[in-house]
């Protein structure tokens, strides 16, 4: 009984989590104020604030995993039911965007001409940069779970090229949905065809930078060895929010782009 390991005695609690939550509200209200405002400073010194605290939570993360040893199976599945939780509120978030979109879809109203898509609005075409994108991230997809294949063999080499492969794919992806925004012949503005289009796949690329980002934490991971078979969470929650991303943008693919043509 003297050596009874109970790990949430040992894991310290961090303010990190709570000092986050301020700063994201101090975001929401900062872009609040920028629609009246054309300083726009706010914004960057509170995400710069995020970056920094993210950069120190996440050192402590991996001081307690890898080096000390704290997250045991009861850390590792609070950690997993945190990330389903997050995930299921980012489903409900993408699906207010969807809910926007089927109902002027289905059903488009008499100020935008009873037609879908709204009159001179020159939707894109689905089989140019929207099916290559559609390519790209599936791709992604497989060759992050080839990652997860390699690291559960212990072959971190294999593992570190197949999620490099993936982190190039994601960023390969923001590269063509930013040629494409420039391209767009209609904007944010331009009836609710712009304003959902513009809101579901602009929110969708924001998911992927911060599904780039985390998969370029665990690249550093492997490359500093800082990662075990034995604890893999930081690689299981990275892989779930990137099938996420996929997923969404499937549904995006086939509802906007193909059945909004």
């Amino acid at each position: 009984m003297k050596n009874k390991f109970h790990p949430f005695h040992i894991v310290t609690l961090r303010p990190w989590p709570l000092i986050n939550s301020i700063i994201a509200w101090n975001i929401v209200i900062a872009i609040a104020h920028s629609f009246e405002s054309t300083n726009n400073y706010l914004i960057i010194i509170n995400i710069l604030v995020v970056i920094i605290i993210a950069k120190i939570w996440w050192k402590n993360i991996f001081k307690e995993t890898t080096y000390q040893g704290f997250h045991q199976i009861r850390v590792i599945n609070g950690l997993k039911i945190g990330i389903v939780l997050f995930i299921t509120s980012e489903v409900l978030f993408f699906m207010s965007f969807f809910w926007a979109y089927f109902h002027s879809r289905i059903s488009p109203n008499i100020e935008i001409g009873i037609i879908w898509p709204p009159k001179y609005i020159k939707p894109f075409d689905p089989i140019n940069v929207p099916l290559l994108n559609t390519i790209v991230l599936i791709s992604s997809g497989v060759s992050i779970t080839w990652r997860h294949h390699s690291i559960n063999n212990n072959n971190k080499k294999m593992a570190k090229n197949r999620l490099l492969v993936t982190c190039l794919l994601g960023l390969v992806f923001r590269a063509l949905q930013a040629i494409e925004y420039i391209q767009a012949p209609f904007s944010i503005s331009d009836s609710t065809y712009g304003s959902t289009f513009f809101l579901a796949t602009g929110f969708h690329g924001i998911h992927i930078i911060i599904g780039t980002t985390f998969l370029i934490v665990c690249l550093n991971q492997i490359h500093s060895n800082k990662i075990s078979i034995s604890h893999l969470i930081s690689f299981e929650i990275a892989s779930w929010y990137w099938h996420f991303v996929d997923v969404v943008w499937l549904f995006l693919y086939l509802s906007i782009y193909w059945w909004g043509s």
